[in-house]
């Protein structure tokens, strides 16, 4: 590193680009972005929110909200097993919830029950004390208060089996919860710091629910009592699928505009049936739903005489996901990856004819077509992500270097676009195992494993002793190239998304692995200096520039230090060996990087056919099960699944589909471990240093030899993984616990068990008067706000 900068101007971050190029450092790809500037994390995330935002005074007092779940929650209890979507939503109406997100996932408190929640001492304990708005009281007229508080900690805390809980994650780091100054104040001690302490007690039961096992366990099930919110139970109809909420008189906040709230079960492929029929006001439908209800708006192309009138609709979508395990809600583990038609858990859609995705919907009659013209649709990206999943506990799999070459002949672009962009969504893939898009310390980390490139998945594939079959290798070029150019301001810069991907370490020898190891680090220490120089800078302000540039830095140093890290502790991915094993000399005669051509990586399996060759091992072929739901709304996700068979075949790669029942697909294959690919979906998080870490732990042994794998159905995981983890949980400095979280994530691309494809869609069909309702994206509802808007 030749050239001191300060990490101010565009012309300093173009001359720091050229000098680490120069210096032959291939970094990875988020930090050569980086020097092109920008900063995800500080961006608002276009497609967050659509729900029609009205000022309460021009919401009418009065109505019922039909509201279409995919079944009658089977619990009102949040932190039991069988908790879902539809339990949330009740929850959501009727208890307290101490904070809320907003559009970009960040907890704000919430007034109508905190007056203030801050960490009062970090030293000798961690200490939170909460301020009970004077107002706040449970529908029989007691105060919110310390007891109710005391209660769900005991009853959460992991140490009374006679709960049966879903999870502990927070409560078992508590030590004490008791009353603070007043009655109305709840001061808790914690016996190990914990960064996501906003994210207890919500919501916030009763004491007559968490203080006696038995309500916990059965009586909340079915009824809620006591309640405190701008709604309350008034019943649940089973024979008519249906749980009725109705405004509580008694909530002291701004009064609920609707009377009632009907939550109705319907099957994902009734509800358009449901909508046309006028039984329904909102309703989460599949794309094709949608684009016909876009369609019977517009008014009728005129045909000519004798002819079939025009198609109607516009080019059809992608589905974004099968099954939807569920992180970040209690009862996590039991509900996970549920096939597609869970409320929430994924998009459902009918069979696309074979031509593809861009198949116009059946076209509706006219007696339907008039009845969907009251609807509209608003769709948002929804804070949930489709990832495919690579079995690491299965052989092949098992060896990092197969995971990582499927995982570099996936074109995640290619994919996002089919799904998102026939719905005008933005369609980036997501870059961040951890964050969705627009939440505050969102940064693309896919360069930790690198982008699609056949060639490099190739070669990957032989260090790893799967090779084509001799005589059928042809020439496989990589798919990226360094492509220098200029910037408007006759600068040179290096376009991000064309900067090669092969792995740092297979161009050459160990030597060089090495030489490049230690340019990396001297770009960590580069880029640490520039964060510490922009964050003096900032002093303290995270609305500034510099700030800004702090977070950024400290992210890009992270990555550098990461891919050394890499490159050190393990033997390069597309490094070359020769066929006993032994590490190879790497370069040719002349000096020149041994290609895919001489490794006989590539080739077509016939040549007329011009189709690649099958890689083997041993004479066997290298075919993994891909595993997927059998559903009538599972049709667009398997869709998604061809595209993938499709670019794993360009790398000599078999799959071999597997459709089973919907019902089954989760608990008999993605948790029992039965599968090599699988396509689910993870929710998003505001607490990504608690829900993740079950998500990505390491498996380990239990007494009886099987594995304990928590969330991590990929069995893909590190210690290094965990110990980032438990840092960020127990850093009370929100910055610091970022960038541990940002660096966690590098590592879990770079261990390539999971690769997110895309953030799901979220396409919700409402009645065209219906207000501050639709696709709610990360923030909370506020359902004392949503009505029908005023003529």
């Amino acid at each position: 590193m030749t050239h001191p900068v300060r990490p101010g101007g565009a012309a300093c971050r173009r001359r720091r680009c050229a000098a680490l190029l120069v210096a032959g450092v291939l970094l990875p790809l988020p930090v050569l972005t980086g020097c092109g500037g920008g900063d995800d994390a500080e961006e608002a995330a276009p497609g967050a929110q659509d729900i029609a935002a009205t000022a309460r005074d021009r919401v009418r007092q009065g109505g019922t909200l039909r509201w279409a779940v995919d079944a009658v929650p089977g619990t009102l209890n949040a932190f039991q097993p069988r908790a879902d979507a539809a339990t949330r939503r009740v929850t959501e109406a009727v208890l307290p919830r101490l904070f809320t997100l907003d559009q970009r996932g960040r907890p704000q408190r919430n007034p109508d029950y905190l007056a203030a929640a801050d960490v009062t001492d970090r030293e000798p304990r961690q200490t939170v004390v909460y301020k009970i708005n004077p107002k706040a009281r449970w529908s029989d007229g007691r105060a919110v208060g310390p007891e109710d508080f005391a209660a769900q900690w005991n009853a959460l805390r992991g140490k009374d089996n006679a709960y049966w809980s879903a999870r502990n994650a927070g409560y078992d780091r508590i030590e004490k919860v008791e009353q603070g100054g007043s009655a109305r104040e709840v001061k808790v001690t914690f016996a190990k710091p914990y960064a996501d302490w906003k994210s207890l007690f919500t919501p916030l039961y009763p004491k007559s629910v968490m203080g006696d096992a038995r309500a916990f366990n059965d009586g909340a099930r079915e009824e809620l009592k006591e309640t405190a919110g701008p709604f309350a139970v008034q019943g649940r109809d089973e024979q008519a699928g249906t749980l009725t909420l109705a405004r509580d008189p008694k909530w002291w906040g701004a009064p609920a505009k609707l009377d009632k709230v009907v939550l109705t079960a319907v099957p994902r492929e009734k509800r358009a049936a449901a909508l046309a029929a006028g039984t329904l006001d909102l309703a989460e439908v599949d794309p094709d739903d949608a684009r016909k209800i876009t369609a019977a708006g517009r008014p009728a192309p005129s045909a000519p005489s004798g002819s079939a009138s025009g198609k109607a609709g516009s080019p059809g979508t992608g589905s974004s996901g099968a099954g939807s395990p569920s992180a970040g809600a209690p009862g996590a583990a039991s509900q996970a990856g549920r096939a597609e038609g869970a409320e929430n858990d994924a998009e459902r859609s009918p069979a696309p004819a074979s031509g593809g995705d861009d198949v116009p919907p059946r076209r509706a009659s006219t007696a339907e077509q008039q009845a969907l013209r009251g609807y509209t649709v608003r769709k948002a990206l929804e804070p949930a992500y489709t990832q495919l999943a690579l079995n690491g506990s299965t052989n092949p799999l098992n060896d990092e270097r197969v995971r990582r070459a499927v995982a570099r002949a996936i074109d995640r672009r290619k994919l996002a676009d089919s799904v998102l962009k026939p719905l005008g969504l933005p369609n980036r893939p997501l870059g961040s195992h951890l964050l969705m898009a627009g939440q505050p310390g969102y940064a693309d980390h896919s360069g930790a494993l690198g982008g699609p490139d056949t060639g490099a998945a190739r070669a990957m594939l032989a260090d790893a002793g799967w090779r084509a079959p001799a005589g059928t290798a042809q020439p496989q070029q990589s798919d990226k190239k360094v492509d220098a150019g200029h910037d408007d301001k006759g600068g040179d810069v290096v376009r991000a998304g064309t900067v090669p991907t092969t792995p740092l370490s297979s161009a050459g020898v160990r030597a060089a692995d090495l030489q490049r190891s230690t340019l990396l680090r001297q770009s960590a220490v580069f880029y640490k200096t520039a964060a510490a120089d922009r964050r003096t800078t900032a002093e303290g302000n995270t609305a500034t520039a510099a700030y800004a540039d702090y977070r950024r830095y400290e992210m890009l140093a992270a990555n550098a230090l990461s891919a050394a890290e890499m490159i050190e502790v393990a033997p390069a991915p597309g490094g070359v060996r020769t066929p006993d094993g032994r590490d190879g000399p790497g370069r040719a005669a002349d000096g020149k990087p041994v290609g895919a051509d001489v490794l006989g990586l590539a080739g077509p399996a016939d040549p007329a056919a011009g189709g690649p060759a099958a890689v083997k091992k041993d004479g066997k072929p290298l075919a993994l099960r891909f595993v997927l739901p059998d559903g009538p709304g599972s049709e667009r996700l398997r869709t998604v699944a061809d595209r993938i068979s499709a670019m794993l075949a360009r790398i000599g790669v078999q799959t071999v589909v597997r459709k089973v029942p919907d019902k089954s697909y989760f608990e008999d294959h993605i948790a029992a471990g039965d599968f090599d690919l699988a396509l689910y979906t993870w929710p998003g998080s505001a607490y990504p240093a608690t829900d993740g870490r079950p998500i990505y732990a390491k498996p380990q042994p239990a007494a009886d030899g099987s594995l304990t794998v928590e969330q991590n159905y990929t069995r893909v995981g590190t210690d290094h993984i965990d110990q980032l983890f438990d840092q960020a949980a127990a850093e009370l400095d929100e910055d610091a616990s970022r960038e541990l979280v940002e660096r966690a994530d590098a590592r879990i691309w770079a261990a390539a068990g999971s690769v997110p494809l895309y953030q799901r869609p979220e396409v919700v069909a409402v009645k065209k008067n219906l207000v501050n309702a639709g696709a709610f994206g990360f923030s909370t509802p506020r359902y004392q706000d949503i009505g029908f808007k005023k003529s």
